[in-house]
């Protein structure tokens, strides 16, 4: 019989209960899984929002000369925002700061990062940001050097 780790705290389980990864559905150890991850949410939801940072929506798209990266961040001063690109790495961070007006103040506030890999055949010299209508689009183009081109095959000689 094979034993299989238990976690601290735990007894092992009995040999009725069917693991998830033999095919089987536990449904004890989905519960526990599913507990756990509410904990951590809730943990996570208890720590004030301006000293936690947030991730804004972003999508990645990759043109025939360019990688393209867009970041939706409404309301924010362009000011407000900082991009840098550290050898491959992109950096999108910077903070809105709102004065609260009311009870509950329902969007986001405080720092905010994006960071991604570009892939190395980029020219990073020549690397555009924008930001109009709450979304910053920044372009980073392909190197000339890394583009596939064809190759003329030359020879005078007779084969």
């Amino acid at each position: 019989m094979v034993r299989m780790p238990v976690r601290r705290g735990e007894t092992a389980p009995s040999p009725t209960r069917h693991q998830p990864g033999w095919g089987w559905r536990d449904p004890i150890s989905e519960f526990e899984n599913l507990w756990g991850e509410m904990n951590r949410f809730f943990r996570q939801g208890a720590m004030p929002t301006a000293e936690r940072p947030w991730v804004p929506m972003v999508e990645e798209e990759e043109a025939e000369d360019a990688y393209i990266v867009r970041a939706e961040l409404p309301g924010i001063p362009r000011d407000n925002v900082m991009v840098e690109l550290d050898a491959n790495e992109l950096h999108i961070t910077g903070q809105l700061s709102e004065e609260q007006q009311g009870k509950v103040l329902s969007r986001r506030t405080g720092r905010f990062t994006y960071r991604t890999i570009v892939p190395n055949d980029i020219d990073s010299d020549r690397v555009e940001a924008e930001m109009a209508d709450g979304v910053l689009t920044v372009r980073i183009p392909k190197s000339p050097r890394g583009k596939r081109r064809a190759i003329r095959i030359g020879g005078g000689g007779k084969t």
